[in-house]
């Protein structure tokens, strides 16, 4: 699965450089914009960022609801992540740890899971 994040452009060298200095979440870096060769940027501007690629030029609202959505799947990562380490599957406190089916429940070993298999 490949992400773009939006940025915010701060700096473009202007010239012939096809590159511009974007900051996502208070970190600076210059990205190439040669993918956006009709796009013309200026700092403000917002952009869709990708392995160091400006993608997509973004309009302000655009950018700023994407952010909004990341930062909650975040929370639901970092929610989830909780949950699964205390969970009794991951060795967790909140139960027994799990034990390993019977034999005769897993396919293969003539019990009932086998039932109606040729």
């Amino acid at each position: 699965m490949c992400l773009g994040i939006p940025a915010l452009v701060v700096g473009t060298p202007g010239g012939a450089e096809q590159e511009a200095w974007v900051e996502v979440g208070g970190a600076r870096r210059r990205v190439s914009t040669a993918l956006l060769e009709q796009e013309v940027l200026r700092a403000g501007d917002w952009v869709l960022v990708h392995v160091g690629f400006a993608l997509a030029k973004l309009d302000e609202e655009e950018a700023r609801a994407t952010l909004r959505d990341l930062e909650e799947l975040e929370v639901t990562y970092t929610d989830e992540l909780t949950a699964m380490a205390a969970s009794p599957f991951a060795g967790g406190t909140s139960g027994p740890a799990p034990t390993a089916a019977p034999a005769e429940a897993r396919p293969g070993a003539g019990g009932p899971a086998d039932a109606g298999r040729t």
